[in-house]
């Protein structure tokens, strides 16, 4: 089995490039998920559920099978201030005879049930591989539910099977999109809106509090601790910041084109993109008040972390590190952060990178070190075995990965619990990094040779 995994590689010439042995290889990107174990790239709902789901006073509901439903943020850790009606997962639970006959009729009691016993101001309707098939117009049922309650019913057209994770940020984007459109416009335009943020583990909460030390004011931010009327005050904004440029870049755009806001990318993992990230908000701003204050916060939140991270570089001296993550933006701000801890990065890969993510990631990265696109289980083993990688950083899916061969895994999913944005983040991240690879059950697992187990 794990002989025909290799001859999938070989066969794959699209998918990797190492600098050194092949400098003018192009990794193909944005090709459409594929069933099977040479991918591993997310559907098309997934996308669109990650990025609408933390709207906090919305209604989710899943047109679908009930599996469909599981994929919530029940399991994730987006947080709020205010309602939790986003941690319920709603589902129309379609069945043999619904697919045989059609599921409008099932979609429409739905809705009517969900508005008389939650009474919301906005429901998602999202549409799945089987609505596809079956051809249920979804936008014809919500717009009929939008007359019949006077709130706003939005189909989301994210049938896992028509492309990619990236296709579903696009849905998200335009449902999102249809919000800002029912704000109101105003002639002067002051603070920004935050984009990409999911608020995972109180995180932007902690960009929120520098911003506000800085006298930076958030109009609006999405999808991370949002409303229905939070998301309606957009068109207000001088900046849009996106933290999360794979999922928020394509609205940003739209936004641009639609609402004439500018828009600059920004990621608070790591002190170098902090540092970037809070020059760029303030100079794009164009505050003198702002940019004066910049230089001494900076500094003086610098000065409570270096410390702690210098003790941290000392224990994680020569060790390397293999990354797989979502998007190219994350990848680049983790190999920063390697970097800084002096970690030395053997293995990059993601699943919805772009062309020019990967091209900025060949250039922070040494010749040696591998780069890939949307990488299987078998594929990421081979080149961590080769590369000699004392941890895997990445999502759920990598952490049984990991373990079966016995190296560090660092947990950079949506699931988690604690942040790693920021300068506490940053802290938060070395601290993991330490406890994981020098845990002694690596040296215990070396000694009893557990490899028979995990065959």
């Amino acid at each position: 089995m794990y002989e025909e995994k290799l001859i999938e590689i070989e066969e794959r010439k699209d998918f990797i490039v190492c600098k050194k042995s092949n400098k003018e290889q192009k990794i193909k990107c944005d090709k459409n998920s594929i069933a099977g174990a040479v991918s591993q790239r997310a559907c098309v709902y997934c996308g669109a559920r990650v990025v609408l789901n933390p709207i906090t006073d919305a209604i989710h509901l899943v047109h679908g099978p009930i599996g469909c439903a599981s994929y919530t943020f029940d399991i994730r850790g987006s947080l709020s201030s205010d309602s939790t009606e986003y941690r319920n997962s709603f589902s129309t639970d379609l069945r043999e005879k619904d697919i045989i006959f059609g599921g409008e009729k099932k979609l429409s009691q739905a809705i009517d049930e969900l508005v008389e016993k939650r009474n919301p101001k906005l429901i998602f309707v999202y549409s799945t591989c089987v609505v596809g098939v079956i051809g249920d117009d979804l936008k014809a049922i919500c717009k009929q539910a939008e007359k019949k309650h006077n709130i706003r019913v939005i189909p989301v057209e994210s049938s896992g099977f028509v492309g990619n994770k990236s296709m579903g940020y696009k849905a998200a984007g335009d449902a999102i999109l249809s919000i800002i459109d029912e704000g109101e416009e105003v002639e002067v335009k002051k603070g920004i809106n935050f984009l990409g943020d999911f608020n995972l583990a109180g995180e932007f909460w902690i960009i929120k509090s520098y911003l506000k030390e800085l006298g930076i004011e958030i109009n609006a931010q999405f999808s991370g601790d949002s409303s229905y009327e939070n998301i309606k005050r957009a068109k207000s904004a001088k900046l849009n910041v996106v933290q999360c440029a794979g999922s928020m870049t394509s609205l940003a755009k739209k936004m641009k084109e639609r609402y004439g806001i500018p828009f600059i990318k920004v990621s608070f993992f790591g002190l170098q993109d902090i540092k970037t990230s809070l020059e760029s908000i303030a100079y794009s701003l164009g505050d003198f008040n702002i940019i004066s204050k910049l230089e001494k916060f900076i500094e003086y939140k610098e000065s409570k972390v270096k410390g702690g991270l210098e003790e941290y570089k000392k224990r994680l001296k020569g060790k390397k590190a293999a990354i797989y993550v979502g998007g190219g933006f994350k990848a680049i701000s983790l190999i920063k952060q390697f970097r800084e801890l002096g970690i030395e990065v053997v293995m990059v890969g993601t699943q919805t990178g772009r062309q020019e993510e990967y091209e900025t990631i060949k250039n922070l990265c040494n010749e040696e070190t591998v780069i890939l696109d949307d990488a299987n289980p078998a594929e990421l083993q081979r080149f961590m075995e080769e590369k000699g990688a004392d941890m895997l950083v990445g999502g759920v899916k990598e952490r049984p990965l990991a373990y079966k061969m016995g190296i560090a895994f660092i947990d950079h999913n949506h699931a988690r619990k604690h942040p790693l944005a920021g300068y506490e983040g940053a802290i938060n991240f070395a601290k993991e990094i330490d406890n994981s690879v020098n845990s002694p059950i690596w040296n215990i697992i070396k000694e009893e040779d557990l490899g028979d187990f995990y065959e």
